[in-house]
């Protein structure tokens, strides 16, 4: 077979974000209608930070379409991708970016909580970019499938078992696709990020504060905008040579080992944990 090219941006001007609501996935939706795009938006609870995402897409001259979107039934969710490139008619870009996570000892967890995550953070995804890439080669332009993964899919986390699996499944699962699909002019990247300043870690959609995080080594958090601009470039015909990469954008927080700092006093463990008697 024939390898499309990968020098040029052939593909549809349409791009779907999921969890898109707040946070990194707004900020991309916004920058990727910056860029051209018309953007499909996707949620799970809060629908109203979808509407606003998509208002701020509007305002960029770019139409936007919004749909609920629960992963925790991926099969049933993935048709979310095929409904929304038939609303805004065709699928250039697919940004794997909802997720969700846990703060539970291994020994602890449940399987149905444990199933929960993987579900939303590993098999959402594929099945997403399954439906994304069979679009894509169907129209023969190429595309962009992006996955938010986290720090974590390369550092393990205390207390977060099932999304360090899953996060760590994920850069495998998009390096299978890359060059599975690379014959397709369709490029597969992850972007890691550390801590970014966002709703899901507790935190506002605002710039952080300098100094804000004195043992980091930027002394901050990340902001949502800065990872928006890492997908952006993913997105972009400014890539075409870039697939099976992971893209680190932490500031330099994986250069200290993450965990080093909680490794004995951590929220998630209490003294009952090393009580034997309770695994007994």
């Amino acid at each position: 077979m024939t390898r499309a090219p990968m020098s040029k941006a052939d593909y549809d001007r349409v791009a779907i974000v999921t969890g898109a609501d707040s946070g990194i996935g707004e900020a991309a939706a916004v920058l990727l209608a910056e860029q051209g795009f018309d953007v499909g938006v996707t949620y799970h609870r809060d629908e109203d930070g979808a509407r606003d995402t998509a208002g701020k897409v509007e305002a960029q001259g770019r139409r936007a379409a919004v749909r609920k979107h629960d992963l925790t039934d991926p099969v049933a969710a993935s048709a979310v991708v095929d409904e929304l490139a038939d609303e805004l008619g065709g699928l250039g870009v697919l940004v794997n970016n909802a997720g969700t996570g846990t703060s539970e000892p291994l020994l602890s967890i449940g399987y149905d909580r444990w199933r929960e995550v993987i579900a939303v953070d590993l098999e959402g995804p594929f099945l997403c970019t399954q439906r994304a890439a069979r679009r894509m080669i169907a129209s023969g332009g190429g595309g962009r499938v992006i996955n938010v993964t986290s720090v974590h899919e390369e550092y393990p986390l205390l207390g977060s078992g099932p999304y360090c699996a899953a996060k760590g499944g994920l850069r495998m699962l998009s390096r299978v696709f890359a060059l599975e699909l690379a014959r397709f002019g369709i490029t597969v990247n992850t972007v890691a990020p550390g801590e970014i300043a966002t709703p899901m870690t507790g935190q506002e959609d605002e710039p952080p504060s300098p100094g804000s995080r004195p043992g980091y080594p930027l002394g901050r958090p990340g902001d949502a905008r800065e990872m928006a601009a890492v997908i952006g470039f993913l997105a972009g015909p400014a890539s075409s040579y870039v697939t099976g990469l992971t893209l680190f954008a932490d500031g330099a927080l994986g250069l200290m080992g993450p965990t080093a700092a909680e490794s004995v006093e951590h929220e998630v463990f209490g003294p009952e944990y090393t009580d034997r008697s309770r695994w007994s």
